[in-house]
């Protein structure tokens, strides 16, 4: 989807309804925006909640069982970082 929009005065632009409701974002919301090669890439922010509950599901997930946590730490740095 691609939708043009006019920057004001200010630098300010405003992201239409359809794209707002399609990633989720309401007012009041943060936005994460990220510079890749002239292009501007705009995404919901995480709020604190969210990130601390996305964290523990994960690792409660990863506690369930018995495991060796010098390995656990090893795969969370190679997912994260892309180290293959």
């Amino acid at each position: 989807m691609k939708i043009r929009r006019k920057v004001g005065e200010k630098g300010q632009i405003v992201i239409p309804e359809i794209v707002r409701e399609y990633i989720g974002i309401k007012p009041g919301d943060e936005v994460v925006m990220e510079v890749r090669a002239k292009e501007l890439v705009i995404t919901p922010g995480v709020s604190p909640e969210e990130f601390i509950d996305g964290f523990c599901s994960v690792v409660k997930q990863k506690f369930t069982s018995k495991i060796d946590l010098e390995k656990l730490i090893e795969q969370e740095v190679e997912e994260r970082f892309a180290l293959h």
